[in-house]
């Protein structure tokens, strides 16, 4: 697609290699929870419009553990810092800092792709056989734990404060809210990744 930029690992064997392994400090484990997925649910995460480059690092750790395939970001979401960066030097290096520090190393394996135009994108992953799936308090929207994910699962996430706009929410193919049984009635947007990949993986 034009205007987008693809970077990520270059040896895709040792992203094969480092997925599944639990570091010191990490929460994880080997065995039929490390290593590879259950099943050959192909995952991919759309980060539309995120503001915090922590969200996005929180994604990328989180995406590594269920073995997302690719972390598409649109909008103003942050990326890590790569060659031919167009960023202001000082603003790529601030946010990739920001960004690292919650990625825990996952910004150096989670792969991942910038694009200018979400409606392009989303129209290339849904041409490619992926069903779009907005994660979003909706009325509209189905119960995380009623939901049977196809083979292949889009996610998409929006920004922090307004959530997925209406328009994006009109492209999504399904929408899925995770249900609350507290007196909050949302949560932080990698939090609520983590919640709805683990689900996707596991279904």
């Amino acid at each position: 697609m034009s205007g987008d930029v693809q970077v990520g690992p270059s040896d895709q064997d040792d992203v094969s290699r480092l997925r599944g392994v639990a570091g010191h400090g990490d929460l994880g484990g080997h065995g039929e929870l490390g290593g590879e997925p259950a099943d050959q649910r192909r995952i991919v995460v759309v980060a539309h419009n995120l503001r915090s480059a922590h969200n996005v690092g929180s994604v990328m750790r989180t995406g590594e553990v269920f073995a997302v395939d690719t972390l598409h970001v649109t909008g103003f979401t942050p990326y890590p810092q790569h060659p031919g960066d167009e960023r202001d030097p000082i603003l790529a290096a601030r946010q990739t800092r920001r960004l690292a520090k919650a990625a825990a190393g996952a910004e150096r394996t989670m792969p991942w792709k910038r694009h200018d135009d979400v409606q392009e994108l989303l129209d290339a992953l849904r041409a490619d056989g992926f069903t779009v799936v907005g994660l979003e308090i909706d009325p509209n929207a189905v119960g995380l734990g009623d939901y049977r994910p196809d083979t292949q699962v889009a996610l998409v996430l929006g920004d922090e404060v307004r959530g997925i706009s209406p328009e994006l929410r009109a492209q999504c193919d399904v929408l899925l809210q995770i249900p609350m049984y507290g007196r909050k009635s949302s949560l932080n947007v990698s939090v609520a990744a983590g919640i709805a990949l683990y689900a996707l993986r596991t279904a």
